[in-house]
């Protein structure tokens, strides 16, 4: 659940480290990349591109989101990321964390 240099993981709180060992979150990495990557698609159709990377290390505990859509266009960035965390509001709820990507189609 941690991502650092060598020796860095004595870095990490052992209740964090506990907690990824212990508990996978959605499943493994790849099941919740699936997921959410499902879910995001299902709230925005007209996506031209969607990816949902498992930064934690597989543990399924934190996510970085990019999510190229129409929707989102004359929006401000903090409406943007609203969008998608009210798209993924019950599996945020499991998370440790959350980056977030947004952007509308150029051109």
């Amino acid at each position: 659940c941690f991502w650092g240099p060598p020796g860095a993981l004595s870095a990490v709180s052992p209740q964090l480290f506990l907690r990824c060992r212990s508990w996978r979150g959605l499943a493994s990495g790849t099941d919740g990349e699936s997921r959410l990557a499902q879910l995001l698609r299902e709230k925005f159709p007209r996506a031209s591109a969607i990816k949902v990377v498992d930064i934690s290390g597989g543990c399924g505990d934190m996510y970085e989101i990019h999510v190229e859509s129409e929707e989102f266009r004359e929006k401000r960035p903090v409406q943007q990321h609203r969008m998608v965390t009210q798209a993924l509001s019950e599996e945020i709820k499991h998370m440790h964390g959350l980056r977030i990507f947004t952007s509308a189609p150029k051109g």
